[in-house]
């Protein structure tokens, strides 16, 4: 769940999304970074103008004199000094993710992919199995949540299916590592620095260390959280009283309805229906004249907002009849203008809030789908 940060997709470049994990190309990153990842402490010095905290006394190694930097901002925002000295002493840098980094795909200039090799591989059978699996054995669960929140249990097994393969990859990395090197010498320091100090905040709220293990990009537990979003908006879904992301299926799944609802998920609206269009629908004439704030490459491939009733009006008829004549949809043709595409509401963009590419939308859509047997 890296949407707004970008790591999935590369949505804000010339043209649409590039898949993050594209891991030739971050192989090959990485492999030509190898030889040189002893520099990188000089290639990223922490110089003292930096901020507003500096280290007090003298230190010669870059990356002591950063620690120092990170103890003075936990202090700053609170931090108890136990947790401090738990964790910021013993740090050590993890090259590898700050390779992994620097190495992240670019968008190029070739054109928009087609969407269908994507969906082939994100809406397998596997997927869709294990999906249905989940639902029948958390179904008192996820019928609870769906409730509490308003949000398609479909839907949230989708994306805990997309973001962990439903628990199975979580990450193994030492988060509070992995977040302090991505803001020693990544491309993001006021971000990360800002996720490892919640991330010890999370730690005084009772999060053990052991616990707090990710992905090399930052993000933690079922949800796929980074930090900040955790302490935010993780929710407990089995009644415990304790939202534990990292163990409990329902509290991740109650947080991934929590961060949907946060999104601006409408209850009891699906989040779009497939619908033929006529070729010689005037698009030009549709096209939106917003541009979107952040992803704008993302969004400008969706016309603008017309009723379902405006959109039958010309000649895009929806293949079943799942939204009402008044709810609003923008189409969208994944193809281009090849005669079919969908109409698709609200609650897709709080999807592309989740991550931020119609190629991860579109498939957790589906996949949602092929779970509920629709």
């Amino acid at each position: 769940m890296l949407a707004e940060y970008g790591f999935y997709t590369v949505a804000s470049g010339a043209n649409e999304e590039t898949e993050l994990r594209v891991w030739t190309a971050m192989v090959a990153g990485v492999a030509a970074l190898g030889t040189a990842a002893p520099a990188f402490a000089q290639l990223y010095p922490i110089p003292q103008s930096y901020g507003q905290v500096v280290p007090t006394s003298p230190i010669s190694d870059p990356w002591t004199q950063y620690k120092a930097r990170l103890t003075a901002l936990a202090r700053q925002q609170g931090v108890r000094e136990t947790t401090i000295q738990s964790v910021i002493p013993g740090l050590g840098i993890n090259r590898r993710v700050i390779a992994l980094d620097h190495a992240e795909p670019q968008a190029n200039s070739g054109g928009t992919p087609s969407m269908q090799p994507y969906i082939r591989t994100h809406v397998t059978s596997s997927l869709i199995d294990r999906g249905q699996s989940n639902y029948s054995n958390l179904y008192s669960g996820l019928r609870s949540i769906e409730s509490r929140y308003g949000v398609d249990a479909s839907i949230l097994l989708a994306i805990y299916g997309h973001e962990t393969s439903y628990g199975r990859v979580t990450g193994s990395n030492d988060l509070l590592e992995v977040l302090a090197s991505m803001a020693y010498g990544g491309r993001r320091r006021a971000l990360f620095e800002g996720e490892f100090i919640a991330g010890l905040k999370l730690m005084d709220q009772g999060v053990p260390r052991y616990m707090l293990k990710g992905s090399w990009a930052g993000a933690t537990g079922l949800p796929q959280f980074l930090p900040s979003v955790a302490l935010r908006l993780r929710a407990d879904g089995d009644g415990d009283g304790y939202a534990d992301i990292w163990r409990s299926e329902l509290d991740g799944l109650a947080s991934i309805a929590s961060y949907l609802r946060d999104a601006g998920w409408k209850p009891s609206v699906r989040w779009g229906v497939s619908a033929s269009v006529p070729i010689n629908l005037n698009r030009s004439a549709l096209r939106t004249t917003l541009t979107a704030s952040k992803c704008p490459q993302v969004y400008k491939r969706h016309t603008r907002w017309l009723t379902v009733r405006e959109w039958r009006a010309l000649g895009v008829q929806p293949y079943s009849a799942v939204l009402p004549d008044s709810e609003m949809a923008t189409l969208f043709e994944p193809e281009g203008a090849s005669g079919s595409g969908y109409l698709l509401t609200t609650n897709y963009r709080a999807i592309l809030d989740y991550n931020c590419s119609n190629y991860y939308a579109m498939s957790v859509g589906l996949l949602a789908n092929a779970i509920a047997r629709r």
